[in-house]
């Protein structure tokens, strides 16, 4: 089954072909690392995730290298070290474990390398080297500049000349630029900022360096696919283009991939609108998995309107089916076991909300005799970062989220049971009952009593 790509760079939807089915690469920008992630970092992490387990599953888990990078120097990583009156290393490493905490928490797999920018100063300096030496860069009191009018494919992502790009987006257009496009390789670090050795004075990098340092020392000097949001195609990526082609004569990236924009209830995301949301304050009220499955109802190309209504649900389904298992061994299955149908909607450019539609039609088919549908169903949920808990998991977990005391419900089972040995069903009724309101359901079943939230 052949997997295609929507690539941003043909504008069209292109049959996937590696350049080695051994080695599949992919890069994606990660997280900037100077605070929560919120929900719209949240969306690339699960997108380019989901993409990871389809070529995981395609060509085999030791054939897919997914490179996700971390910037741990930033003007703003400075900005809030300040601002915190703390060391710039405290606040990224602190930053970094929350990263990883929320990234485990919607269910996505460790990169399989995850470079830190600060980590490869090296490969950046010799890179910004080759760039001058080849007379695409220039140096001017410290600070080293790409010089964009020398790359005549620059805007060839974005497929907008330079004056529209430059009018079309906020660049900073500093004095000893020699065109206002052009951007900034490294610069000087002032008295109270990180700086590094370098053959322009102590200074440190720009942003854009850093992903192509770490992509070409991982992945090469060309590989198979780039991924990001879509807000990064310009200027970060159209730049990342134009230094490693410049730098290394080569093609960049033969696939570019990009999710579209979230807004909240309609708006746009902002702390000054009052709806800047971020995975950890989630966390009290949403499993991760309902966040995930918030995310995947809409195709990642598509602006996804971040509602509660959706994560609501999101809960609703997916406790219908984890009810469904609870008495039901899932955790030894075949992983290889996938539906043909949700395959296929995710080798269509991730179609993710088809491939959910077909799952809710695998589950109307499943009975709890039919192993075989059992493994379908869960292997192909799996495939989507989805029913990766245990049935047990969840349903502990709605417990606690609607501050039910899962004591006090057993301890009202027994007290119905012992109730109904003693032949007064009708206090045993009003138990049942009291637990009803709760939205308990009972079940007695070979003498034992088992229960579940209502879907």
């Amino acid at each position: 089954m052949t997997l295609f790509l929507y690539d941003t760079f043909s504008k069209s939807k292109r049959e996937f072909r590696p350049i080695d089915p051994k080695n599949i690469r992919m890069y994606v920008c990660g997280p900037t690392v100077y605070d929560y992630a919120h929900v719209g970092n949240a969306r690339p992490v699960i997108v380019f995730d989901t993409l990871f387990r389809i070529m995981r599953h395609s060509y085999g888990v030791d054939h897919v290298t997914y490179v996700r990078n971390i910037t741990d120097i930033d003007d703003k990583i400075i900005e809030a070290a300040n601002s915190n009156k703390e060391d710039i290393s405290s606040l990224t490493s602190r930053t970094i474990q929350y990263f990883h905490e929320d990234a485990s928490y919607i269910g996505a797999l460790v990169p399989t390398i995850e470079p830190k920018a600060t980590d490869h100063i090296k490969e950046m300096v010799e890179m910004i080297e080759t760039l001058i030496v080849k007379g695409f860069a220039y140096e001017v009191d410290g600070n080293v500049l790409f010089s964009s009018s020398k790359y005549d494919q620059y805007g060839k992502l974005s497929g907008k000349n330079i004056d529209e790009l430059i009018a079309g987006a906020r660049v900073d257009i500093e004095d000893f630029k020699k065109e206002a496009s052009d951007f900034i390789l490294w610069k000087p670090s002032k008295d109270n900022e990180p700086g590094w050795e370098s053959p322009w004075g102590k200074g440190r990098p720009g942003w854009h360096i850093e992903c192509s340092a770490m992509s070409k020392k991982y992945l090469g000097d060309t590989f198979d696919i780039h991924g990001g949001g879509q807000d990064l195609i310009f200027p970060h990526h159209e730049n990342e283009i134009a230094q490693s082609e410049c730098c290394h004569e080569k093609k960049f990236a033969n696939y570019w991939l990009h999710n579209g924009f979230l807004t909240v209830e309609g708006n746009k995301m902002a702390k000054s609108n009052g709806n800047f949301i971020t995975v950890n304050e989630l966390k009290d009220r949403y499993h991760g998995e309902v966040i995930r499955l918030a995310m995947l109802m809409t195709h990642y190309r598509q602006p996804l309107n971040w509602t509660e209504n959706s994560l609501l649900e999101s809960k609703k389904i997916l406790n219908k089916w984890f009810s469904f298992f609870l008495d039901i061994e899932i955790s030894k299955v075949d992983e290889d076991f996938v539906d043909e149908s949700i395959l296929s909607a995710l080798k269509d450019d991730i179609n993710t909300p088809k491939a959910i539609s077909e799952l809710h039609q695998l589950f109307k088919n499943c009975t709890k005799e039919d192993v075989l549908s059992i493994k379908k169903f869960i292997n192909s949920a799996r495939l989507l970062g989805l029913m990766l808990s245990s049935p047990k998991e969840w349903m502990e977990w709605n417990v606690r989220e609607n501050n039910l005391d899962e004591i006090k419900i057993n301890e009202l089972i027994e007290k119905r049971n012992l109730l109904r040995d003693q032949g007064n069903y009708s206090d045993a009724d009003k138990i049942r009952d009291q637990l009803d309101e709760l939205e308990i359901i009972l079940e007695d079943k070979d003498g034992k009593t088992t229960w579940k939230q209502k879907n």
